[in-house]
């Protein structure tokens, strides 16, 4: 893999990303490339909401505790 130096880095965008690491749980290396690779990597934005909500919840699911159905289904009234 490559090596980058970054010179003349603002001191407080070095603390911003000292926090995000910490926050990440990861060292700043790691959270540059993070960084790098989310806005580097093209984004999937020709796949619609609902491809979108499915790839993230694909891997665990969700589970939702809904109420029985109780009322039969009925026509709709429409007017003339």
């Amino acid at each position: 893999m490559a090596n980058i130096t970054i010179r003349n880095l603002d001191e407080g965008l070095k603390g911003r990303l000292r926090m995000a690491a910490a926050q990440h749980g990861h060292s700043m290396e790691e959270e540059v490339r993070v960084i790098l690779r989310q806005a580097l990597t093209p984004a999937e934005q020709t796949k619609g909401l609902g491809s979108r909500i499915k790839r993230r919840f694909a891997e665990d699911g969700v589970e939702l505790d809904l109420a029985p159905r109780t009322d039969a289904p009925r026509s709709a009234m429409l007017e003339e």
